[in-house]
């Protein structure tokens, strides 16, 4: 059970659980002590989700931690990933293929990677050599922007589950959150199957390649001067479309059961071999979601793990979305190896 409490720093709304006497900010990170939790008002109605772009934040210890002193870590590092499928269940907003995404992504990790099992929670501290990986598949929007950071003049969100009582989680906030407390040594990827989810991580770079696989890197980084990289680790992103395009909940690729697009045709690209660098994986999942309506839309074993799970809907004519790729710096992504 939990009860609802306000941040003591930016007035955040926090889900405090029972019989706890403090809580820390997943925006702020600031700590707020209670004394009797079951005598704790709820927060106001009026409380914003976040706090406003006007008000400066102190800056805010890492969410990932401090790398520890002594030996130096495995060479290797360690393998850690957040995988988050929304349905929206129940409601008009009810998508089809995002749990199925969250398992398939699951499958990959543990099978192709060699993600442990349990490694595939949530975040909790890193250091130099860690492999980090985010996918969300679920709904995403957009919403003006008024600061003049967007280079499109819109904010993209990622839609929780309580998004129309609570709000959407704005790409300014997940930038702070997973991508600038980023340390030297850490990589960290993100796969986010959404609507609008383009520049949703708010990465300074964005690759623009046209279906000939010619590209450049395009400048993101707000003319404000506010530094949206990390602190010395490597962030990558790709996403399902463009900032101005949808992306499809549809049973067109796998032909026997709902996915989104674009973790699919992310998964087929690995299994079959088109995954060697990152160039190869955009160019392959392109050309897949292109191609929908062609017989040849085989997989290996991960795609084929989709016939045991749940059938759903189907969608008629091509899909409309470029997934895209956007990162921290730009490099030749033809040059280096897709790894996580």
């Amino acid at each position: 059970m939990f009860m609802l409490i306000n941040c003591s720093n930016c007035r955040n709304p926090l889900q405090l659980p029972q019989g706890a006497r403090s809580i820390r900010c997943a925006i702020c990170q600031a700590v707020t002590h209670v004394a009797d939790p079951r005598a704790l008002p709820p927060p106001s109605s009026h409380t914003p989700l976040f706090p406003s772009a006007s008000q400066p934040t102190p800056p805010a210890p890492s969410p990932y931690g401090q790398a520890p002193r002594g030996p130096i870590p495995n060479a290797h590092g360690r393998k850690r990933a957040v995988i988050c499928g929304i349905s929206y269940r129940y409601s008009t907003h009810e998508l089809k293929g995002c749990i199925n995404d969250a398992k398939c992504m699951r499958y990959l990790l543990i099978n192709k990677f060699k993600f442990p099992p349990d490694s595939i929670i949530m975040l909790t501290g890193c250091q130099p050599g860690d492999s980090l990986l985010f996918h969300y598949s679920g709904h995403g929007s957009r919403q003006r922007n008024y600061n003049g950071d967007e280079v499109d003049g819109y904010d993209e969100t990622l839609c929780p589950l309580d998004f129309e009582t609570q709000g959407m989680i704005v790409d300014d906030e997940i930038n702070a959150t997973i991508v600038r407390p980023l340390p030297h040594g850490v990589k960290l990827h993100a796969i986010i199957d959404a609507c609008h989810s383009g520049t949703v991580l708010d990465l300074p770079f964005l690759c623009r390649m046209n279906r000939t696989g010619q590209y450049i890197w395009e400048d993101h980084r707000p003319r404000s001067g506010v530094w949206k990289g990390t602190s010395g680790g490597e962030a990558i992103s790709f996403s399902g479309c463009d900032d101005d395009q949808t992306s499809a909940d549809t049973s067109a690729l796998s032909r026997i059961t709902s996915t989104g697009a674009m973790t699919f045709c992310f998964i087929q690209a690995i299994e079959r071999g088109h995954g060697n660098t990152y160039g190869g994986m955009l160019n392959s999942m392109r050309s897949a979601i292109r191609s929908t309506g062609s017989n040849d839309m085989g997989g290996g074993v991960v795609t084929s793990l989709l016939t045991m799970l749940l059938t759903g809907g189907s969608v008629s004519g091509g899909l409309k979305q470029e997934p895209q790729l956007t990162a921290c710096e730009p490099f030749d992504v033809y040059s280096r190896p897709f790894s996580l």
